[in-house]
């Protein structure tokens, strides 16, 4: 039964991947969510914490439209200075949209006050917001695991976590002070030391733990809209 089960994987694993159509890698994703892959696809190439909470499977059409309106939203947010925008899948298998910033570029050490420069970037990806209502977010803070002075690790631990997620409600703040509407953000959490992105033992793996991510996925209405075949 496991060899069964292995052999699927690959056979499963070698379909997404090797398919190749004139909607591009959205569309790819859609059709995955329609055949019932997508939960396996979101484990490997997303977050699947995210996602509209939609109860049903939603189609290989409806999921190749998505993955076409998101391929666009994720350009968009490629133009913002200091983003690393990646596509990443949702909780249904959908394509989502993926964007970090380096705290190092956004918070002073230590501090969750956004810096001057900061606020260039995310003025310009309030912008990608505002031109995207369609699509909900989620805004995610993490540390790395560094201990803070004179505290034990647990007390580190909770300061990491703290402060993660004030720097995620900071940047929420901000992009709700350039005019985002407050019902497109569906979440603001702090995950503090949890799910490094790389090695925490190197100083340039912290750098890179020392992130906040907001992910933009499709909405219930742009589902809806999908799923009526008029989504653009």
């Amino acid at each position: 039964m496991r060899k069964f089960k292995v052999m699927t994987l690959a056979m499963c694993l070698l379909a997404v991947f090797s398919c190749s159509t004139k909607t591009g890698t959205g569309a790819l994703i859609g059709t995955a969510a329609g055949a019932g892959l997508g939960a396996l696809v979101g484990k490997i190439a997303g977050n699947t914490a995210v996602g509209a909470a939609v109860g049903t499977a939603v189609g290989a059409g409806a999921g190749a439209l998505i993955g076409k309106h998101m391929d666009k939203v994720k350009a968009q947010a490629e133009a913002v200075q200091n983003a690393k925008v990646e596509e990443v899948t949702d909780a249904n298998g959908l394509q989502a949209v993926k964007v970090s910033f380096d705290s190092g570029i956004l918070f002073p050490t230590s501090s969750s006050t956004l810096q001057t420069a900061a606020k260039n970037s995310l003025t310009q990806f309030a912008t990608v917001l505002k031109n995207n209502t369609d699509a909900d977010v989620a805004i995610q803070g993490y540390t790395d695991n560094a201990g803070w002075r004179n505290s034990t690790t647990e007390e580190s631990y909770q300061k990491n976590l703290t402060l993660s997620q004030q720097r995620a409600a900071a940047v929420q703040s901000y992009l709700l002070s350039q005019g985002v509407s407050s019902t497109q953000i569906k979440s603001v959490d702090g995950f503090g030391e949890a799910n490094p992105v790389a090695d925490n033992s190197t100083a340039a793996g912290k750098a890179q733990n020392r992130r906040v991510e907001v992910y933009l996925y499709a909405s219930e209405a742009m589902i809806q809209a999908a799923q009526n075949g008029t989504l653009q």
